[in-house]
């Protein structure tokens, strides 16, 4: 792969089309303004990270963490692009000096496609389909018109994942149809893809990067941009990874470590000496000493953590981008292996270890996140079930009375099967929390209008 054919400002859906710019914007700088002005945007507000949304502390949604996410990201895409500058100055005037504009915007995106109430919500999608009362499907056939889910098809229900359905979120509704709505660059798009490869290669990990309605538009931008396309069983598509998705990539796990951290002390799961030993553990014995004369002039305790928090933070990013730019070569080659995080140095790699120990432990079986999780799995097969009973047999009353509820926009009247089930995930994972919540109660009677 090569940087000038991998940084494209092309427009998914506008390709053929003369766009007159009225401001100085790059078009990578276009994609951020239009994702943060959008409605999915503005809806993880009140998504769940981790933690329950706040109550008199607040601590982090999916909308602070995907700020923070592409501030980071920002800056490593920033950093990366001076130094491969200087080690390739002919790229000075190609789009590799926007790179840190095309992380910022990818990173902003990396969550859009997530459910309510945290990853349990993406696990309660898949697994109602899996081990669920959504088994039916895998067998169900129209005995008119023989319409069915097909096997491929089938795999994107059992292994949903929020990646993949924020990239049929920037995708889908709005590609080849009208002027409009996201339609973002070719290089935005292939950044936030983080696993790229169809769902039956999800294997265990139950992961990849594009449903099977997707997979003719992740395809095109990989030709355009000259994306390595790698072997793989009949039916299914891989690809190398995009280079910017390390980028992204570390942003992220860097930021919901060390901010799950953060959070945890805040909650008082943690206590200022744990978080403090913790964040401490990023750094050799010398940098110690001039943090700790830093910390000697603050005096309140959280404040001291953010300090500490910022020089973790800064760490992990000059780390990232020199692993990036060492291993230049391999990433562009589609050779180099796991993540950037996984490549650091000795010191910085084992402290971020033993916060991810130490998250698991203590802030992921927490019993407040336990029991977001729980309510969760419950609010979100109920949904399910309702609406896909709707949309495979629209013409009983009730199914009437739940389709009126649902916006236009959805294709829940699509003429093929997985198109409407595609559609009823859709309408689903694009509900906030108080709002599938709020749904759950007033289609059980539990709550009515007005009363």
């Amino acid at each position: 792969m090569n940087w000038k054919q991998l940084l494209s400002n092309k427009r998914l859906g506008l390709e053929n089309m003369y766009e007159i710019k009225k401001d100085d914007r790059t078009e990578f700088q276009r994609d951020y303004d239009r994702l943060i002005f959008s409605a999915p945007f503005r809806r993880l507000q009140n998504k769940t990270q981790v933690f329950p949304l706040p109550g008199s502390i607040f601590v982090h949604n999916r909308l602070t963490h995907s700020l923070e996410v592409s501030s980071v990201g920002r800056s490593l895409g920033n950093d990366v692009s001076r130094i491969l500058i200087q080690k390739h100055p002919e790229l000075a005037e190609s789009h590799l000096t926007e790179m840190g504009a095309i992380v910022s915007a990818a990173c902003l995106a990396h969550d859009l496609g997530n459910p309510p109430f945290g990853h349990s919500g993406e696990q309660a999608i898949g697994t109602y389909f899996s081990e669920g009362k959504g088994l039916w499907l895998k067998d169900y056939k129209n005995t008119e018109n023989g319409d069915r889910i097909s096997s491929l098809q089938w795999n994107d229900l059992i292994h949903f994942e929020g990646n993949a359905n924020a990239f049929r979120l920037l995708t889908h509704h709005f590609q080849g149809r009208r002027k409009g709505g996201f339609v973002m660059t070719y290089s935005t798009l292939a950044s936030i893809v983080k696993y790229p490869f169809s769902s039956s290669l999800a294997g265990n990990h139950a992961k990849f990067g594009f449903f099977q309605s997707e997979m003719e538009d992740y395809c095109k931008i990989a030709d355009e941009l000259g994306i390595i396309r790698l072997d793989s069983p009949q039916g299914s598509l891989k690809f190398a990874r995009y280079p910017l998705v390390y980028l992204v990539e570390a942003a992220d796990d860097i930021c919901y470590q060390i901010m799950d951290i953060e959070d945890a002390h805040k909650l008082k799961i943690l206590t200022t000496t744990e978080t403090q030993d913790l964040l401490m553990g990023f750094f050799t014995e010398e940098r110690k000493e001039k943090i700790r004369k830093v910390m000697s002039l603050i005096s309140d305790s959280n404040e001291q953590i953010v300090y500490l928090r910022s020089c973790a933070i800064g760490c992990l990013e000059r780390e990232c981008v020199r692993i990036f730019t060492e291993h230049e070569e391999e990433i562009l080659n589609g050779t180099f292996e796991g993540s950037l995080i996984q490549h650091i140095d000795d010191l910085p790699r084992k402290a971020y270890q033993t916060c991810s120990d130490t998250a698991y432990e203590r802030i992921y079986r927490s019993k407040d996140v336990v029991d977001i999780e729980l309510a969760g799995f419950q609010v979100i097969t109920t949904l399910i079930d309702l609406m896909l009973d709707a949309v495979t047999h629209p013409e009983r009353a009730y199914s009437r009375l739940l389709m009126n509820r649902v916006s236009q926009q959805y294709e829940i009247q699509a003429p093929k099967l997985y198109d409407r089930v595609m559609a009823v995930l859709d309408y689903i994972s694009g509900m906030t929390d108080v709002y599938a919540l709020d749904l759950y109660r007033k289609i059980n009677g539990i709550n009515l209008p007005n009363i």
